[in-house]
């Protein structure tokens, strides 16, 4: 697998476009040519422009993929990630997406070799897991869940579910399935915030697509 997201900063690698609290640098539009894994920057970058344009206000979150790392991994205890999760305000939200990576070793900076996307309806008291991969980030989703499951109010109420997912062809688009994926979930959220994700599963996967 041709992988961009290791890629460290070179002399060149300098600051080339500010969106919010996302920057790319130079060396990220070496890994749009492709065919390279996607990284954090780019996911980031991404989803800083899903959730800056739209009108929802606070409804939606889309949480970078440092921080869905830290909270699925986070070395302290767990009254200290509460400080980490509590800026978040999860519970106030509607819709809440976490990116998923399969990074096995948290001293390793931008490891790992699959994402995949984690949306939370909280009105519905649901998580679902997208993977264009079938199930292979299915534990490193089910970790992130249970990490962020008691920082919501009811934690006991909500459920993890696979949720529909059109399958990448190669070994190095997980990253744009997940930013299709993400666009999709946010705009089925715009036309129809009543419904539960699980409730149109054939809207969304024509959507992806």
């Amino acid at each position: 697998m041709a992988s961009g997201r290791g890629r460290g900063r070179g002399e060149d690698d300098d600051r080339i476009v500010s969106y919010g609290d996302a920057t790319l640098v130079r060396s990220d539009l070496a890994i749009l040519r492709g065919p390279y894994y996607l990284n954090d920057r780019l996911i980031h970058f991404f989803f800083t422009h899903l959730e800056l344009g739209c009108d929802e206000g606070d409804n939606i979150l889309l949480v970078p993929p440092s921080l869905a790392f830290l909270i699925a991994h986070f070395p302290g205890p767990s009254s200290s990630l509460a400080d980490v999760v509590a800026p978040l305000a999860l519970s106030r939200r509607k819709l809440v997406l976490f990116p998923v990576n399969d990074n096995p070793d948290v001293t390793l900076a931008e490891g790992g070799s699959h994402w995949s996307l984690l949306v939370c309806h909280v009105p519905s008291r649901l998580f679902a897991h997208h993977d264009s991969s079938g199930r292979l980030n299915s534990p490193h989703a089910r970790h992130l869940f249970h990490s962020l499951n008691p920082f919501f109010i009811s934690p006991q109420d909500f459920r993890y579910i696979e949720g529909p997912t059109p399958m990448q062809t190669n070994g190095y688009d997980c990253g744009l399935y997940v930013m299709a994926i993400a666009r999709c979930v946010c705009q089925w959220y715009y036309q129809g915030k009543n419904k539960a994700p699980d409730d149109d599963k054939e809207k969304l996967v024509c959507c992806i697509k």
